[in-house]
């Protein structure tokens, strides 16, 4: 059977890659220049016998789809900015009580309402260090249409397979651009379910087998009783003021993403064989990049392009290195410096590491990504 040609904008695709990675419920309050996932998401989501709901605000939005992932439901809720900053509570609650759902955040310029129509990437320290306290967390972040399509059901899969909140952070420019996209058909595509506890188990909440670091999750209304809460909680989900067991539950949550960076973390090189310099850009601009890469290379510098695609956990031990092989990195951003800062964390004193990015709602041209490079020649 052919696949589906479609021409479709980064979010329209987000949708469509929901919909194959088994979302059927999403709650979501409308804000530019995420609109059209929700948008899309009320249009489909009845014909398959799933469920919408508009909320009454960003708060209620993520609320809303944790609730629905307890029941079973696979789950996810789009926003951009100022919405993202309200759902940080949330995030972080989800966190600590393993919920599975995906969290979009279609980045625009900032701060407040700032730019509603502009690209900006200023939600990227926000991403991992938005909600309160220690916790894990996966961010994806795409550069195309089809990667958009792509990530969102990776992004599922992730959810599921590790029990926790995924973003999915995408910025204007790739959720608005059109591209045409090749649709799979749903038996090619990889889906994960979560691992559900047998009727008849003595089932704990979040006990977990031997050697395992995700506990089984019933769904609510399946037969099982248990509580879930915001507090730390011992292995029955009940409220424990115990330092012993806090120090556990924080340890397993870390390390059940510790312990897979391998799985989940990715990221995509381009000339990097024998580059003597290097850019690391990601999502819409990474596209800029990939342009003045090309550009430089046919002017015969060894220039190489670094795109983490899994943003956090950060792909630490290629950076690092990569940084042991060039001359000097470019960080090419939309903000006034944010993954930079964790750049330089990684390389050290292994080579310089310089900036260039803006953050007046206009994206990064290849001519000037290319004039900052000369700069560092």
């Amino acid at each position: 059977m052919a696949r589906k040609v479609k021409f479709l904008q980064g979010n329209e695709a987000c949708v469509e890659g929901a919909l194959m990675a088994g979302m059927t419920f999403y709650s979501g309050y409308p804000i530019t220049p995420s609109t059209e996932i929700a948008e899309l998401s009320a249009e489909k989501l009845p014909k398959i016998g799933g469920k919408f709901i508009q909320m009454e605000d960003e708060i209620a939005g993520i609320a809303a789809a944790i609730g629905a992932s307890l029941t079973g439901a696979k789950v996810m809720t789009a926003t951009s900015g100022p919405g993202f900053s309200l759902k940080q509570e949330n995030i972080g609650y989800a966190a600590l009580t393993e919920i599975p759902l995906v969290i979009v955040n279609v980045q625009r310029g900032g701060p407040s309402t700032g730019l509603p129509t502009a690209p900006g990437q200023g939600d990227v320290m926000q991403a991992m260090w938005g909600t309160h306290g220690d916790h894990p967390v996966i961010c994806l972040t795409p550069d195309s249409v089809k990667e958009t399509f792509d990530l969102t059901i990776r992004a599922f899969n992730l959810a599921e397979k590790y029990r926790m909140p995924v973003i999915l952070l995408t910025d204007e420019i790739t959720g608005h651009m059109r591209e045409k996209i090749e649709i799979p058909e749903q038996s090619e595509i990889e889906v994960y379910n979560r691992i559900k506890p047998n009727l008849g188990d003595n089932y704990q909440a979040y006990k977990v087998e031997a050697g395992d670091l995700v506990p089984k999750m019933a769904d609510f209304g399946s037969g099982f009783r248990y509580h879930v809460t915001g507090l730390m909680h011992d292995e029955t989900g009940f409220p424990s003021n115990s330092t012993a067991n806090a120090g556990r539950l924080m340890d397993r949550l870390m390390d059940k993403i510790e312990a897979n960076k391998d799985d989940i973390i990715t990221y995509e090189e381009i000339e990097t064989e024998d580059a003597e310099y290097l850019i690391l850009a990601y999502g819409g601009t990474a596209r800029t990049a990939k342009a003045a890469v090309k550009t430089l290379r046919a002017e015969g510098i060894k220039v190489g392009l670094f795109r983490p695609i899994t943003l956090w956990p950060f792909p630490n031990e290629r950076v690092n290195t990569l940084s042991e092989q060039v001359k000097d990195i470019i960080v090419a951003e939309l903000n006034y410096g944010q993954l930079i800062l964790e750049v330089e964390r990684v390389v050290k004193s292994n080579c310089p590491v310089r900036f260039c990015g803006k953050a007046n709602g206009e994206v990064l041209t290849p001519d000037e990504l290319i004039r900052k490079f000369k700069e560092v020649l």
